[in-house]
């Protein structure tokens, strides 16, 4: 955990002390310090605050291994959107209750251990993925998914064979990385859609998908184009 207030990192490590399936690995101050141990020790989950004198918590967060994901504390609120925008599995605001920490933790473990699920797996039961929804764990064919709808902290997948969308409590990022990138894209901050389910393609950006009609933004056009060059039958 990495926060330049002493306080603030005792307080922290009194909860993971109350918390049976977290190990504390190491506490720190000064970010930069943080970033040579993480690099080094590689750990699972890192709680970083945001605001932090000579490297901010979002700027730290790019620099650590891709296997390390985050938990962000702050008092600022406004940091929250863009904390989803990093590999981040939640969002921390201070003061922190125990009960918020705690929630967050669950959520942490929860995603590796259906990351470890997903990497057991046999190859050919790689088509399904397992969805956290009304606190179940659902089974969901990865066929029947026709695009993913983030919301705040929410994700809702659309699918094929049921009217309305499953919600689960995830990010856009999480849910991006446990998609496989070869029958899934990101078009959109807020929409990652199931390429063997779009029926048309406007030159305005707009994607026909289902009965949705999702726009396709400038940041991630390029790939999308290249996309269709590549399953294009006129070039």
């Amino acid at each position: 955990m990495v926060d330049d207030e002493p306080l603030a990192v005792k307080m922290l490590e009194g909860f993971v002390e109350r918390t049976p399936f977290l190990e504390l690995e190491a506490s720190f101050n000064d970010p930069v310090e943080a970033l040579s141990a993480i690099k080094t020790r590689k750990p699972e989950l890192a709680f970083l605050d945001i605001q932090m004198p000579d490297l901010d918590g979002m700027e730290l967060s790019r620099m650590v291994p891709q296997e390390t994901r985050i938990i962000f504390t702050t008092a600022f609120k406004q940091y929250a959107f863009e904390s989803y925008e990093v590999s981040a599995l939640d969002f921390l605001l201070k003061p922190i209750r125990y009960q918020k920490f705690l929630e967050a933790a669950e959520k942490a473990r929860e995603w590796f251990a259906l990351k470890e699920a997903a990497e057991s797996a046999p190859a050919q039961e790689k088509s399904t993925a397992f969805i956290k929804v009304d606190g179940a764990l659902r089974k969901v064919e990865l066929a029947d998914i026709l695009y993913v709808e983030g919301m705040k902290d929410y994700v809702m997948f659309h699918l094929a064979s049921v009217r309305g969308p499953l919600v689960t409590h995830m990010t856009m990022k999480a849910a991006e990385e446990m998609l496989p990138a070869g029958q899934f894209m990101r078009i959109h901050r807020s929409f990652i859609v199931a390429l063997p389910h779009i029926t048309s393609f406007s030159p305005t950006g707009d994607l026909k998908v289902g009965d949705a009609l999702l726009h396709v933004s400038d940041a991630y056009r390029p790939a999308f184009d290249a996309y269709l060059k590549d399953h294009s039958l006129i070039q």
